[in-house]
């Protein structure tokens, strides 16, 4: 099943049951007087936060919620039943739009439950209009309709470091290595199609679709997957040495694509990891380390080839993120 991080869908709230007229009919109670209750409230509908990231994939086909409607009002003055709420689980980190209000609800906690929408009023029965003036009325209202909405729900992943670069720079392998999150490796461009996540000790992983030169105004794939990038506390911004003398351009490039798209994705805390260093001798690589240096940023290179660098670049990184 494809990952779903984006999804437009339909909500409504049940309908109040209608009131009804009855009358009595009852040994104990004089006969004729009126009797009809009020009809039961409509649903409401909630969101609900779950940390299954991959639960909207199961609504594509019917994004669709439907609350229950109240049901009509019964004889001996007896309410109607009021409708069961519908409960919408979405993933944690999910911000639900109202598409004709443009009110947004952050869901940051697994558990956190909003409502969105009310259930209409049951309708009042002929008892509610029983006086003195009035002992045998035939009045009764129609239940209030529930509120409805359209909503676009939109998932910005929660995750301790996300790592980030041009295509086939090496994210998803290195996300393999530490991880076996076994995200799909190929040697062509835009293998990533969606964000996987992987867990690496107590944290947790994200390997962000490539992003290229005009991302931030939609251009390639890595464009909706810049807002993931949001709220991730650090980013691992990998360089390939098969870039060649054009990896610092490359890598202004991203980060002017990143400040295009959300100046404080610029100030997020950054290291940046050059990678593919089997490509290279030792001088190339030393001469490419402080050209980095200047960034101000720490750099670490590293080779999948190499199992001391690897080693090397995970006990530093593991140091780094309990810090």
């Amino acid at each position: 099943m494809a990952f779903v991080d984006e999804l437009r869908i339909y909500a409504k709230a049940g309908d109040g049951g209608d009131g009804v007229v009855r009358w009595r009919n009852d040994k104990y109670e004089p006969k004729g007087g009126p009797a009809g209750g009020n009809g039961g409230n409509g649903g409401d509908v909630y969101l609900r936060a779950t940390k299954d990231l991959g639960i909207l994939a199961k609504y594509s086909h019917n994004p669709k919620f439907l609350a229950e409607d109240g049901d009509a009002g019964q004889g001996r003055g007896l309410y109607g039943k009021n409708g069961e709420n519908t409960y919408i689980d979405i993933p944690v980190g999910s911000v639900v739009t109202n598409q004709e209000t443009e009110e947004r609800i952050e869901m940051n906690e697994d558990g956190q439950e909003v409502k969105i929408l009310t259930g209409g009023r049951g309708g009042l029965g002929n008892v509610h209009f029983k006086a003195s003036t009035n002992t045998t009325p035939v009045e009764w209202t129609p239940g209030k309709p529930g509120q409805d909405a359209d909503y676009l729900i939109e998932l910005e992943l929660f995750a301790d470091a996300g790592f980030v670069g041009l295509p086939s720079a090496g994210k998803s392998s290195l996300l393999n290595e530490l991880t076996n999150s076994k995200s799909k490796v190929a040697e062509y461009h835009f293998t990533t199609l969606d964000p996987h996540l992987g867990k690496y000790h107590e944290f947790i992983l994200a390997d962000i679709p490539g992003i290229i030169e005009g991302a931030s105004t939609g251009k390639g794939l890595g464009y909706k997957f810049l807002r993931h990038i949001k709220r991730t506390k650090l980013l691992v911004h990998l360089v390939s040495f098969e870039y060649g003398d054009g990896m610092m351009e490359r890598y202004t490039g991203i980060r002017k694509e990143l400040e295009d798209y959300d100046k404080d994705l610029g100030e997020k805390e950054e290291i940046i990891l050059l990678t593919k260093t089997d490509l290279v001798d030792s001088e190339e690589i030393e001469r490419k380390i402080k050209e980095f240096e200047k960034t101000g940023n720490k750099v670490f290179t590293i080779s999948l080839y190499d199992n001391d660098s690897v080693k090397e670049f995970s006990d530093k990184f593991v140091e780094i993120l309990r810090k």
